[in-house]
Parts: structure tokens; C-alpha cells; sequence
């Protein structure tokens, strides 16, 4: 009984998973073509499982960290087999950790490149201070304006 309370018999439309996962009806195709999604058909509707619906959202959580729709679809294959969800775990574990050395090693790039940049801009700025002191208001102005958008400042008046 507790089951049936989990996994409710209901089905859903492209329409509402599309509103509750902030996706296109494209995606959704997109993911049924590529073999990750089956919704059952009424007529030329898709009627999308509560299955479906616990895949779509697995396969938008991998997509959010970076793994590709093989590697996705790898895992949800596993799901199937009837061990208690061991070789979906083992599976994805290895995903996952694969997974954050790559984006530990982007981030150690990422942080070369902001460093870089700031060095530049230092540079820039005593060049500027030593030539044209009077350019210099406006690459102050063009930092206080990347700092608001950064702190979302501008979004939030924007609103």
C-alpha cells in the first residue's frame, strides 16, 4: 500500500511536465527520440508516465551537472534490472565522481583565467593612470556595473 502512495497512478501532459520542469515540448521529444523518455500515446498525445516524469527529472538533474545523454541513459537502463538499484548506484557513483575531477579541473582553469584577467586589468589600469588618466572613470564605471551584475543588483531593480 505505502507503494501505490509513492507512485501514483497518474499521467501527465507534455504541457504540465513542461510547466513544472521549465523545459520546452522540444526537449521532451528531443529526449523521447533519443530513446531516454516512452510515453504512452492517446491519439497523437503523449501521455507521460509518473515514470516518465521521475526520468525526466533525473535526466535534467544529469544534464545540470554535465553528464551527456549516453551517460544518462546509461544510468536509467539500470534502473530496469532487479537488484535493488545496486548497479544503478555503483554506476552512477562512477559517473559522479568522473564527473566532479573534470569540474574540479574546469574550476582550477576557470580560477588561471579570472586571475589572469585581473592581472590585465591592473595592468591596463596603470598604463592608463600613466597615459590617460582621463579614460580611467570610465573603466571604473565598467567595474562598479559588472560588480552590481554580479551581486544581482541590476536584476533586482530591473523588476
Amino acid at each position: 500500500m505505502p507503494t501505490d502512495l509513492r507512485r501514483p497512478h497518474r499521467s501527465f501532459t507534455i504541457r504540465q511536465l513542461c510547466h513544472e520542469f521549465r523545459c520546452t515540448p522540444r526537449a521532451l521529444r528531443f529526449y523521447e527520440d533519443k530513446g531516454l523518455l516512452s510515453p504512452a500515446r492517446d491519439g497523437l498525445n503523449r501521455v507521460y508516465s509518473y515514470k516518465d516524469r521521475a526520468r525526466l527529472q533525473l535526466i535534467l538533474r544529469g544534464k545540470r551537472v554535465g553528464l551527456a545523454l549516453a551517460e544518462i541513459g546509461e544510468i536509467l537502463d539500470l534502473y530496469e534490472l532487479d537488484d535493488g538499484g545496486a548497479q544503478q548506484a555503483a554506476k552512477s557513483l562512477r559517473k559522479f565522481q568522473d564527473r566532479i575531477v573534470a569540474l574540479e579541473n574546469q574550476k582550477i582553469d576557470i580560477d588561471g583565467a579570472i586571475a589572469q584577467l585581473k592581472a590585465g586589468c591592473e595592468a591596463m589600469e596603470m598604463r592608463l593612470s600613466q597615459t590617460r588618466p582621463d579614460l580611467l572613470p570610465r573603466a571604473a564605471d565598467y567595474d562598479q556595473m559588472l560588480r552590481r551584475r554580479l551581486d544581482g543588483v541590476e536584476h533586482s531593480e530591473a523588476k
